[in-house]
């Protein structure tokens, strides 16, 4: 319970420190999202010019610690301020289009790329001394030293552009919505299967190579002598033994890489036109929309903050070591 309550506050604290970074982040940038709009907006009187600034809450008469305050209940009540570039539409409204297209391709990409390394890398190990071992391994370090976006690139030109079996871009067919159902389900499904192909296959090669050093590293201990001595089966030394305690070492990595999902895979979503997250980053990026970049990085940070709470409490389930740790 000590163990909880410390992952507990340091949360809160990370949480506080992340939310006051963002609140700055717009005000250390050269001039400010009102200022910009202003500027795209010729001829505003001064009574719309203040409006302006009291919209993205950067009131001349409120001080920094007023204004602080007025952003975070802004935020309890759901309100991450307007879009510059789709202005006057407000950013939680901007960003949720575009989330769950993020959170459907990175999320399963990311779970499957997790699953099938782990398996790889843990069969690798366990048949470590064979050429085909040696050659899977090679295979995907191999791929892993593509630039990601790159292997997107020669899966576009050869199974989309050279042979159309693939389209060459975007989330769905278009004229497809969702109230079609069936017929958009699986437009969007044949949509991402090469955006998913090159986020997952890309990112094999660092879970095996992981899992297969963990596996390699934990096979040499005492205890898995002595469970081979004892006449237990290979199956069960590998599964419950050897496979149990390598992995462990990986669940605060792919809490990691399930909190940066949020943020997209920007150049992926650019290569595909895929309407995520990254791809609505560069253009606001390209279009100074500082409120929605806020609200892009406050939701990749509050994710890698809360993945990273859940596996030190995953892992303290599954580590008694952990446990005994936190006790004493």
């Amino acid at each position: 319970m000590k163990y909880f309550l410390r992952r507990i506050l340091w949360l809160v604290f990370a949480i506080f420190i992340a939310l006051t970074i963002n609140f700055m982040l717009p005000r250390l940038m050269p001039g400010d999202p009102a200022t910009i709009l202003i500027q795209r907006l010729e001829g505003l009187e001064p009574a719309a010019i203040n409006a302006v600034r009291n919209a993205f809450g950067l009131e001349t008469d409120k001080n920094i610690i007023i204004q602080y305050k007025d952003y975070l209940i802004d935020l309890l009540h759901g309100d991450l301020g307007i879009s510059i570039s789709h202005y006057p539409t407000p950013v939680w409204d901007v960003l949720r289009k575009a989330l769950p297209w993020t959170i459907g391709l990175m999320g399963i990409s990311t779970v499957l790329s997790f699953l099938f390394g782990t398996l790889i890398g843990i069969t690798l190990a366990w048949k470590r001394k064979s050429r085909i071992s040696d050659a899977v391994l090679g295979l995907f370090l191999f791929i892993r030293s593509f630039p990601y976006f790159w292997f997107g690139l020669i899966l576009v030109y050869f199974l989309a552009f050279n042979n159309p079996i693939f389209p060459l871009g975007g989330a769905s067919e278009v004229g497809l919505m969702p109230a079609d159902g069936w017929e958009y389900i699986k437009s969007v499904l044949y949509h991402g299967i090469l955006p998913g192909l090159t986020i997952t296959i890309t990112s094999m090669g660092y879970w095996i190579l992981t899992i297969r050093n963990n596996m390699i590293n934990v096979l040499a201990e005492d205890y898995i002598t002595v469970a081979k001595a004892k006449g237990l089966s290979m199956s069960r030394i590998k599964n419950l033994y050897a496979a149990k305690n390598a992995i462990l070492p990986s669940v605060s990595g792919f809490a990691m890489a399930l909190g940066f999902v949020i943020g997209g895979s920007l150049l992926t979503e650019m290569v595909f036109s895929y309407p995520g997250v990254g791809f609505m980053l560069y253009q606001a990026v390209q279009q100074q929309d500082y409120p929605l970049l806020q609200a892009i990085f406050l939701f990749i940070i509050l994710g890698v903050l809360f993945s990273n709470f859940i596996a030190d409490i995953v892992i303290m389930i599954l580590d008694p070591r952990v446990r005994d740790g936190a006790k004493k």
